[in-house]
Order: structure tokens, then sequence, then C-alpha cells
């Protein structure tokens, strides 16, 4: 009976009150944004805190501020609603095929010239299915996608092949070269640049976008000043201004080298190549089979790691 009261007062409506509730800071704000009366949103909350026998926001403050058990709850409850927007877009994919919306999870190494040129391709279609490019980098990559955030990764460095509901594909190779910038210290310094030297100059590394856990690093030294940014652009603008030095994408590198921005310096460890993937979990969709079907392609995978 008490469960059932439970579920009867926790509607995805109620967490919408609560949760507005959180945001404005104030019952009298929540109210005037949803349209409601003060004591009506007041007393369908009460209702969910004498259910669940548990206060959710803090009576001694002026401000709606939410106790740690109305945080859980409000953590929780989004996680459920973002379940039922999940079921409800796998009920309309059934129906027509296409994907409500089929999100990417795109690497920071990947082009960014290549995935807009394939977006462009894509929306030419005139398809009913909205896309979403998340920038991710390192294992946060892939983690988009085991996560449910993302349907295709493109860019994976990290191995794929432990998920058993996931399929992948050796997108390429991804060369990697040290540069710095002309006015760097390390510009003018003897090659080949030994981690020793390397170490006493900061190093550009990009933050591994991963939600949950740490995370891994590459290419960094122990005890050496780190410079973290967001993404491989970032890195590159980074290096370029002198802030540090670093190894990058040598597609990426090579034009600035060329032109005078970059200095490439050999070093003592080889340069890096990385082996990059493209990974999704297996659906009869045909918004994720068109992307597929231009992932078979070389043309467009060399693109996406060269250009």
């Amino acid at each position: 009976m008490k469960q059932k009261i439970i579920r009867n007062v926790l509607t995805p409506e109620t967490l919408g009150l609560i949760d507005a509730a959180h945001r404005t800071g104030s019952m009298a704000a929540a109210a005037r944004e949803l349209g409601v009366v003060p004591s009506a949103l007041t007393y369908r909350i009460r209702r969910v805190e004498d259910a669940l026998d548990v206060l959710l926001f803090d009576r001694s403050s002026r401000q709606a501020r939410l106790t740690e058990a109305g945080k859980e709850l409000l953590r929780e409850g989004n996680r459920v609603l973002i379940e039922l927007d999940a079921i409800a877009n796998r009920v309309k994919r059934v129906a027509t095929g296409w994907e409500p919306q089929l999100t990417l999870s795109v690497d920071s190494i990947i082009s960014r010239s290549t995935v807009m040129e394939l977006c462009e391709a894509f929306f030419a279609l005139k398809p009913p299915t909205r896309l979403k490019i998340r920038e991710e980098a390192l294992s946060g990559t892939l983690q988009a996608l085991t996560s449910g955030q993302a349907d295709l990764a493109i860019g994976v460095s990290m191995e794929a092949g432990t998920h058993q509901d996931l399929q992948s594909k050796v997108l390429g190779n991804t060369q990697f070269v040290y540069a710095v910038a002309p006015h760097h210290p390390l510009a003018r310094a003897q090659e080949p640049i030994t981690n020793n030297v390397m170490q006493a100059h900061r190093v550009v590394a990009v933050a591994d976008s991963v939600q949950r856990g740490s995370g891994v690093t590459i290419g960094l030294l122990g005890g050496q000043d780190v410079f973290t940014v967001p993404g491989m652009l970032a890195k590159l603008d980074a290096q370029m201004r002198g802030l540090g030095g670093g190894f990058l994408p040598e597609y990426l590198a090579r034009p600035h080298i060329e032109a005078g921005r970059l200095v490439e310096k050999k070093v003592t460890p080889k340069p890096r190549v990385m082996r990059v993937s493209y990974a999704w979990r297996a659906t009869d969709g045909k918004a994720l089979h068109w992307w597929l079907k231009q992932l078979e392609t070389t043309r467009t995978r060399s693109a996406l790691l060269e250009r």
C-alpha cells in the first residue's frame, strides 16, 4: 500500500515541480514559472515528503534549498525521466524506422570540417531525425556510448571489444608529431629532445571527458607542469601561443608547421601512432545505418583522420 502511495505522488510532473523550486530558489518563483498557485505547489511537494517520510527542502532557510535527500531524489528522478524519454524514442523508432534523435560522440582528434560535411549530406536527405554532436576526448568518447548518451562514437582510442552490446570497426591510424611555437625555448633545443629535457617544460594536455572515474592521460611525464585544455583545437591554439609543448595529430599540425607558426621537433620517444575506431550499438535505425554506410568508405575514413 505504501509503495502504491509513493508511485501515485512521485510522478514526472511532481519531479518537475521540485526541480523548478530548486532552480528558481523559491516556491513562489517556481509557482510563477509553472503558472500554478504557490499553495498548490507546496501541497504537492509536502505530499511527496509525507509519502517518503523525508524532508526534501531545508525549512530553516528562506530560500528553497534541497536537503541531501532532496538532491538524491532529484538526481535519481532525472535519471528515470531520461529513461522514460529513451523508451518513448525507442517506441517511435520501431514505428517509423527513423530515430527521433541520433547523437554522435566525436573525439577531438577527428576532423571537424569532415564531420560537418557529413552532417550537411545527412540533412540534405531531409530526415525526421534530429542530430546532436557531443565533443569528447580519450575514454570519454567511448563512455558516452556505453552510458547511453550517444548512439555512435567516432574516434574511439580505447578498446571497445569488452562491451558485448557494442560493435566497432577500425577507422585508421593517426600519426602524432611533437611541436612547439617558434618562440618556445624548446624550438632551439638540440635534437632529439629527451624526456629529461621535455620534463622541465610545460606540456599542453587534452582533458579526458569521461564523466565518472579519473580518466586517462597520454604523453605526460612524472612531475611535469601541465596545462589542461578541453580539446585538440584548444591544444593546438595553446601550443602556437607558446603556452607549452606536446604531441599533435600530424594533419592538424602540418599546415601550421609549414606556415612557420609551429616548429616540429624530433624527440627521443618515437612519435606516437594511435589506432582509432568507431563504435555503435546494434540497431535498425535508418539514421545510424546511413552514418555507418558513410564510414565504410576509405575516402571518408581518411578525411576524418587526415584533414
